[in-house]
């Protein structure tokens, strides 16, 4: 399902009393409605939020031309930008009412070069949420042809006090 909106300029993007008046799962689930808009760097990067589930997220995609290196091929930060949205989005679904999050570090391994216009998901999944730290892993795969063109890893911090 892609955005019901992208959010094009500040007074567009969900402010922060949106954010700490929900849980990260409620507050992703209203961005997946379409109650609260979608963030700018999807529309630049031609990705939509897919699914939500608590500890997993699904974005979906393609990298254009527009997203090339010198050399042709799609650019490293294009991998690195779905990987980090997914999984830090993640690890969003797990922190309480008044929390929110931040990527405190981010790896990714880029298996193989993925052509333009490929459809892929980048979906992310927590292997741990506590009181200061979340971690979640990643992978970014061909839709038709579950080709694994990516994986990564993050560590978040989880910052604010739970609601309540």
């Amino acid at each position: 399902m892609p955005y019901a909106f992208i959010a094009r300029t500040p007074a567009e993007m969900p402010n922060r009393e949106d954010l700490l008046s929900r849980s990260g799962l409620e507050f992703m689930q209203a961005v997946l409605s379409g109650e609260l808009s979608g963030p700018p760097i999807a529309g630049v990067l031609n990705y939509t939020l897919h699914s939500v589930e608590p500890g997993r997220v699904v974005f979906r995609g393609s990298a254009l031309f527009e997203h090339t290196n010198p050399m042709g091929g799609v650019h490293g930060g294009w991998y690195g930008t779905l990987l980090d949205s997914c999984m830090a989005c993640a690890v969003m679904t797990k922190v309480a009412k008044g929390q929110y999050y931040t990527t405190l570090e981010y790896r990714i391994n880029i298996a193989r070069a993925l052509p333009i216009g490929v459809e892929i998901e980048a979906v992310g999944e927590v292997q741990h949420a506590g009181r200061s730290t979340g971690i979640a892993r990643g992978e970014i795969r061909g839709v038709a042809d579950g080709k694994l063109y990516a994986t990564g890893s993050t560590t978040c911090l989880i910052m604010g006090s739970p609601a309540a």
